[in-house]
């Protein structure tokens, strides 16, 4: 795969991504002189029958939906080994996955971008398809002369024909995003499955969560304070257990989140948009801890004589002790280190905060930590390059305790509440390859510094 340079009429200029059948290339079509891309069936399924089907099946689909709310297939063709590939429209803005990396977006854009997502989704059923894995990932945007964004609904890989899908036997979807009938092998779903994956899309980008399993979803106001109860409202009817009670369809769920958009701009004028991460790193830490499939928000409770508390993340892998009067609400879902500029995918961490709805703002005061591994990547490099614009840079020094060795930062004088921030980069003080963790601090007032003593007591189970 890596020695191709060319396919057809179309030179390959880098690699977009891969999924578990094919891989996806900018090319440049010179005949055309436009950028676009191309999807290459991999090598090891080449002789697989029945994926090679499934492979052309979305390009069949993606063609079939005819919209322009809905990745163009614009050629395909077969490679001399015999792998099948086929040609589409280039997104140049990247996706919703890539949008939220900086937290979540103002209430008003987000439901005017899942209203679009909805759009799209609209199309496909028009057209007789269900898409059954719409996610952010899955959720492309492309730049238009005018510099608005198109967005593209993309990937139907999973894709089925409404008459198909009336009697599925196989489970199929992303965790967070899949309705329950559409775990249940045998079940059969219809539109109602796009309109609770829409939901849950809408409620990723409002909270910057991904939200709980069918059931269990976290209301979105209670994850963030400035979500009206009427977009808490549209969005769980979305995601209703029982699909009879969802939105009818994707068009009417439309509807109503534009109809919601309109009235916040109205009322409240366009939101701005969040900080870039170099800018304001605060701002994604309490995000990227709720990347992971499955997040949970969880309610402590501690002894009243207590004076500290020790939280754990979802997979007992991580341990770390705050004050108790810290403990308000545990997330422990994991987070995703390429928010720090690292490598890899969903690993371990936790954020314990007193109030966790206000961790991703810099201006509220909230008393809390972060932790999280990075197996990937220089932790300590990427904490350097780490600033917070309106805190006063207090300086760095190189930390040293029983257990972990490694750089501190910290800046105080915050807006907000004259709050505290402290960030780490620890390597185990004993050596033998243990992953880096990175840790974040935040301190309401500036005054008390208990970071040491929170980074000492952070622990690393193999």
């Amino acid at each position: 795969m890596h020695s191709l340079e060319r396919i057809g009429r179309y030179r390959l200029e880098r690699r977009l991504g891969a999924g578990g059948f094919g891989v996806v290339w900018l090319a440049h079509d010179d005949v055309l002189d436009a950028p676009v891309a191309v999807k290459v069936l991999t090598e090891n399924w080449v002789d697989r029958l029945d994926i090679r089907e499934r492979f052309l099946s979305e390009a069949r689909l993606l063609r079939k939906a005819d919209s322009n709310r809905v990745v163009q297939v614009y050629d395909i063709g077969e490679l001399p080994d015999g792998r099948p590939y086929f040609v589409m429209e280039y997104a140049d803005g990247g996706t919703l996955a890539d949008r939220i990396e900086a937290g979540p977006l103002p209430v008003a854009e987000a439901l005017r971008l899942t209203a679009l997502a909805a759009r799209g989704a609209e199309a496909l059923h028009t057209a007789g398809i269900v898409h059954r894995d719409i996610k952010p990932s899955n959720v492309l945007l492309r730049t238009t002369p005018g510099g608005a964004d198109r967005v593209l609904l993309a990937d139907l890989g999973l894709a089925k024909s409404l008459a198909q899908a009336s009697g599925l036997t196989i489970a199929a979807g992303s965790a967070g995003y899949t309705p329950p009938e559409q775990g249940r092998p045998g079940s059969g779903i219809d539109a109602r499955a796009d309109v609770y994956s829409l939901g849950a899309l809408g409620h990723h980008l409002v909270t910057g969560s991904v939200p709980g399993p069918p059931g269990k979803v976290e209301r979105p106001d209670r994850l963030r304070t400035d979500i009206g109860p009427e977009v808490g409202r549209a969005l769980l009817r979305a995601m209703e257990p029982d699909r009879e009670r969802r939105w009818p369809s994707a068009a009417v769920f439309a509807a109503e989140l534009e109809r919601l958009a309109e009235g916040i701009t109205g009322t409240a004028g366009p939101a701005p948009r969040p900080p870039s991460r170099r800018r304001a790193f605060l701002a994604l830490t309490g995000v990227a801890v709720a990347c992971a499939a499955g997040v949970t928000a969880v309610l402590l409770t501690h002894e009243p004589a207590a004076r500290t508390l020790q939280v754990e993340d979802g997979t007992g892998r991580i341990s770390v002790q705050v004050p108790a009067s810290w403990g308000g609400q545990l997330r422990d879902s994991g987070w995703n280190p390429r928010s720090l500029g690292l490598g890899g995918g969903t690993e371990p961490g936790l954020v314990v905060a007193n109030r966790l709805a206000d961790w991703p703002d810099l201006r509220a005061g909230v008393d809390g930590a972060f932790v999280g591994l990075g197996e990937h990547g220089d932790v300590t490099g990427e904490v350097r390059a780490i600033t917070h614009p309106g805190c006063h840079y207090a300086g760095s020094r190189s930390y040293s305790g029983a257990r972990w060795h490694g750089l501190i930062r910290t800046w105080d004088a915050c807006p907000g509440k004259d709050g505290r921030v402290t960030e780490a980069a620890l390597t185990a003080a004993g050596g033998g390859g243990e992953p880096q963790v990175y840790v974040q601090v935040r301190q309401e007032s500036g005054g008390d510094d208990t970071a040491d003593g929170v980074i000492g007591s952070v622990r690393l189970k193999a």
